[in-house]
């Protein structure tokens, strides 16, 4: 906001919530800026159904959708319709790419075990697809809760999976170092959707770069606080797509990363 000529305290200013990691918490605080009458609301993923229950009227930008159109969040990309715009992660579009990366790291025919919620069916179902055309094995850990995760990971161990794919960010990102650490002890090669894993200890991780997302989403604020309507502010998809790796979790789970795959990593934490 500062890049667009935003003086905080002077143009605008703001009201933060946080789930705190508590999914169940969202509704409660979308109830609550509602109520404040904020000029326009800033949200990332998981917090958008209850966004979308208590207002169809206060604009709201999104600070990367998994699948927008799919979780009737907007009408189509290009025109969305309603009080809800931003931008997309293209998630479920690049679950086949994961997968595929996954499959370069771990080889063999164990399943791959897929760590999701209800929240993110869509992404559980793309997987389905995609393993199903390749011939591929997967494992469903559906969890409903925080409190489900580690026994989500003895699940796979117990299935003897070969790999972990994980989704359900409402429940694992606040809690990203307990999962990279469940996954180590685990022994199970783990691939994320977003980088901020494979920092945390995760092994790998593909997806769209998130800063470059949320520094996007200034530009919707900045067009809708200048009279533009969400309705008629067409959704962006990532112009950047990044892959990580962690070589110090690599060696520490016995796993060599084919040097071809090192050499399109984007980033490479020893």
């Amino acid at each position: 906001m500062r890049e667009l000529g935003y003086v905080y305290g002077e143009h605008f200013v703001t009201e933060v919530r946080t789930s705190e990691g508590k999914p169940e918490r969202f509704p409660s605080l979308a109830a609550e800026l509602v109520h404040l009458q904020m000029d326009v609301i800033v949200a990332a993923g998981p917090a958008l159904p209850a966004l979308k229950q208590a207002t169809s009227t206060i604009p709201i930008v999104m600070a990367a959708s998994s699948e927008p159109e799919g979780l009737g969040y907007v009408q189509s990309l290009g025109h969305p319709g309603g009080n809800i715009t931003g931008l997309s992660l293209q998630s479920i579009e690049v679950v086949g790419k994961r997968l595929e990366l996954l499959k370069e790291v771990v080889t063999g025919t164990a399943p791959i075990a897929v760590l999701w919620d209800q929240a993110s069916l869509l992404y559980w179902r793309a997987a389905e697809i995609v393993s199903r055309e390749r011939g591929w094995k997967l494992l469903s850990l559906e969890i409903r809760d925080a409190g489900d995760i580690e026994g989500a990971f003895r699940a796979a161990t117990d299935a003897r999976a070969g790999a972990l794919l994980v989704s359900a960010a409402a429940f694992t990102f606040p809690r990203a170092r307990r999962v990279a650490g469940l996954a180590a002890r685990s022994r199970l090669p783990t691939m994320y959707e977003l980088r901020h894993y494979v920092e945390e200890g995760g092994l790998i991780s593909y997806g769209a770069d998130i800063i470059d997302i949320w520094r996007r989403a200034a530009v919707f604020v900045d067009k809708i606080l200048k009279g533009a309507k969400p309705a008629d502010l067409p959704v962006e998809q990532p112009t950047k797509f990044e892959l990580v790796i962690n070589l110090k979790t690599a060696k520490a789970l016995g796993l060599t990363i084919p040097p071809a795959l090192l050499g399109r990593a984007d980033e490479v934490i020893q």
